[in-house]
């Protein structure tokens, strides 16, 4: 599943942390997903920790928050939101764009103007946001 490699990253990143910090422990590691990967936030969150187990990450604090998305219209300027962009999307589309979440214009046009050119500026993949250890 997608959310097991993202998780794997994630893992990854917080240890490469720790390592460089000289921390025997990660106490804590704070994640935001961006509302376009559309993941299973409790697999993501299990495979947070089945992945950390054995290492120095086992036993963190683990804290997941969403990022809305944004959207901007390259053509008429306008911005939006994945959910303002009316009629949801089938599970065919939400799976294309959890795998490859560069592909939404495919899926997806400005509600002003028709138009499938915009950028994504908010709301696309897994940020670590912040990763605390001890010592």
């Amino acid at each position: 599943m997608h959310e097991w490699a993202l998780a794997e990253g994630v893992i990854f990143t917080a240890l490469k942390v720790a390592e460089k910090k000289g921390a025997e422990k990660i106490t804590k590691i704070r994640v935001r997903v961006g509302e376009l990967q559309q993941i299973d936030e409790e697999v993501f969150e299990s495979a947070l920790r089945e992945i950390s187990r054995r290492t120095a990450a086992e036993g963190a604090k683990i804290e997941i928050g969403r990022e809305k998305s944004t959207l901007k219209c390259s053509t008429c300027g306008h911005e939006w939101s994945l959910q303002e962009s009316g009629g949801g999307l089938g599970p065919e589309e939400s799976e294309a764009i959890h795998f490859l979440p560069d592909i939404v214009s495919v899926y997806i046009r400005c509600p002003k103007c028709g138009s499938p050119d915009f950028r994504v500026k908010k709301g696309r993949g897994v940020i670590v946001d912040s990763i605390e250890v001890e010592a």
